[in-house]
């Protein structure tokens, strides 16, 4: 199954806003659909098995919706779409906030996605996808969560559930915390999130993303620097060898500044500090700026970058911050497990991630992942023959899967 007909199915799901008692909150809902695909064939189906297959994914989500609709009235019960012959921002009034609506990959990219925010003044982004996930920063509930606390919106995230392509985590996400989400890769069955939201979220201070780290002076460990591979992007790597410490670690005009300190520092188990300056050009061409914390998937620094998704280490204390040249920073803080850490950090108004406790558990990674959109290049920027030769030597489990 090509990733062509999986995207075909992301119109299957759905979200409900229903009224509350204040027209100051509402209740949003979100469904992660167990989607049933169509067996695998190089000749097309006919009408009818088509209509067939789609039915019975409709029977799943009309069960849903009913066990959402019995939980404060349904708000909306349009389902017609359309397909506009020139892309547009989408946006309706509520009593409620203003929403806005874009699709999957959308959110890698300024338009429509940023300027829904910026320009259209949205409360609440609603956000069905195909997210397939990506380790250490692409999974679904850490980036779409990160995304909703940077561009300071409620963001309602409906993603498949098929584990099988790696597609799960979805989520209700407030700007200053996820209110509910779910990662399941181990079951085939959806699952229905409820959680209230502010109709209007509470606005923040603005923050300046290089305030504090441009007048950090480099802290110098005397370890050597490293290469990693993540996700295709070559990161200049630290070792952090002590059970705590300051690190600094540069590429190009970026420069990462990480204070922490472990609960203890165990012989089993190796983390890094790691920047990014530079075009990523797989599976889409877009300028990124990451500093990130991370845990190695061995004690071999080589498998620094490589996907992991179990610790056993946590941390009493961490503060990280970057040289940014963008105001467009996401920050993720992703625990053993892939689970998120609500209400355990915070960022400042200088532009630094900080733990608020000790981790509630081991940690995976924290980054804070910059955007420098008007450093994008062209799309399309892979050539025939490179997307050729990454498919015969894939690197990532995205590119196994498809």
């Amino acid at each position: 199954m090509i990733m062509s007909q999986l995207l075909n199915y992301v119109a299957v799901l759905f979200f409900c806003v229903s009224r509350a008692s204040s027209l100051d909150t509402f209740i949003a809902a979100v469904y992660e659909h167990a989607v049933i695909l169509p067996n695998a064939t190089l000749v097309p189906v006919s009408p009818e098995e088509a209509l067939a297959v789609m039915n019975r994914n409709l029977d799943l989500l009309e069960g849903a919706v009913t066990s959402a609709s019995k939980q404060q009235n349904l708000f909306l019960n349009e389902d017609q779409f359309n397909a506009p012959k020139e892309p547009e921002v989408v946006t309706f009034n509520t009593t409620f906030g203003k929403f806005g609506i874009f699709t999957c990959f959308d959110i890698l990219f300024h338009d429509p996605a940023v300027t829904l925010v910026r320009d259209s003044r949205v409360d609440t982004i609603l956000f069905p996808t195909a997210w397939m996930n990506v380790l250490p920063h692409l999974s679904a509930i850490e980036f779409h969560s990160a995304w909703a606390m940077g561009m300071k919106v409620n963001f309602l995230a409906s993603n498949l559930h098929y584990p099988l392509k790696k597609m799960t985590g979805s989520g209700i996400y407030a700007p200053d915390s996820p209110r509910a989400f779910h990662y399941d890769m181990k079951t085939e069955e959806g699952k229905l999130l409820l959680a209230q939201l502010d109709s209007h979220p509470h606005p923040t201070p603005v923050v300046n993303w290089t305030s504090y780290a441009s007048g950090v002076e480099a802290h110098s460990v005397g370890n050597q620097e490293f290469t990693g591979i993540i996700f295709f992007d070559e990161f200049t790597f630290l070792e952090l060898k002590e059970i705590g410490g300051n690190y600094t670690v540069c590429q190009r005009d970026l420069c990462c500044h990480l204070s922490y300190k472990m609960s203890e520092k165990r012989s089993d188990e190796v983390y890094a500090l790691g920047a990014f300056d530079g075009l990523h050009t797989v599976e889409g061409s877009y300028y990124l700026q990451i500093c990130t914390l991370l845990k190695c998937k061995t004690t071999d620094l080589h498998t620094c970058g490589d996907s992991v998704e179990t610790a056993s280490t946590r941390f009493e204390m961490f503060s990280l911050s970057g040289t940014f040249g963008t105001q467009y920073v996401f920050p993720e803080v992703l625990l053993s497990e892939i689970q998120l850490a609500p209400g355990e950090f915070q960022v400042s108004s200088d532009g630094r991630l900080f733990s608020l406790k000790p981790t509630s558990g081991p940690v995976l990674t924290v980054t804070l992942f910059g955007r420098l959109y008007e450093k994008d290049s062209a799309p399309n920027a892979l050539s025939d023959l490179t997307t050729q030769a990454l498919r015969l030597n894939p690197k990532t489990d995205a590119w196994k899967s498809k």
